[in-house]
């Protein structure tokens, strides 16, 4: 398998900087041609949306009776659900949460709690919010 070689470019308004010098990575390349691709970094879920997460739906668990992971999975389906196309046919393939970025996952909690106070009148805190604490002790 050939090595990679990669660098980092970060941009703020109009200053631009590198990881490693750009020059440098490109003269460890073997003669031969090069397809160079930028893609914008995301920045996955952080592990304090994921433990929220599981906090509302151990609390969801305790009021409806459904197992969390069945909560998990439900709203899954419900939200991060895609079309594709797959041999000539449309499929309907259900994302889970591990690989959504931070905003994917923020606009996932948003709508979990919202569904959550509509359909079962349970309201989910954030962090920040008041009775968080009393929450998070409830249901930790």
């Amino acid at each position: 398998m050939a090595k990679v070689h990669s660098f980092s470019i970060t941009k703020q308004g109009d200053q631009v900087s590198y990881s490693k010098e750009p020059a440098a990575v490109l003269s460890l390349l073997r003669n031969g041609t090069y397809t160079v691709t930028i893609t914008r970094a995301r920045e996955p879920r952080s592990i304090d949306q994921n433990s929220l997460m599981w906090l509302w739906f151990t609390c969801i668990e305790q009021e409806t009776g459904t197992m969390r992971q069945d909560v998990h999975d439900y709203y899954c389906k419900r939200f991060l659900t895609k079309d594709i196309e797959w041999n000539g046919s449309t499929e309907i393939v259900v994302r889970g949460t591990s690989r959504l970025s931070k905003e994917e996952m923020k606009w996932f909690l948003d709508n979990v709690q919202a569904d959550a106070l509509t359909e079962f009148g349970i309201t989910l805190p954030l962090p920040e919010d008041r009775y968080f604490e009393e929450f998070y002790q409830t249901y930790k």
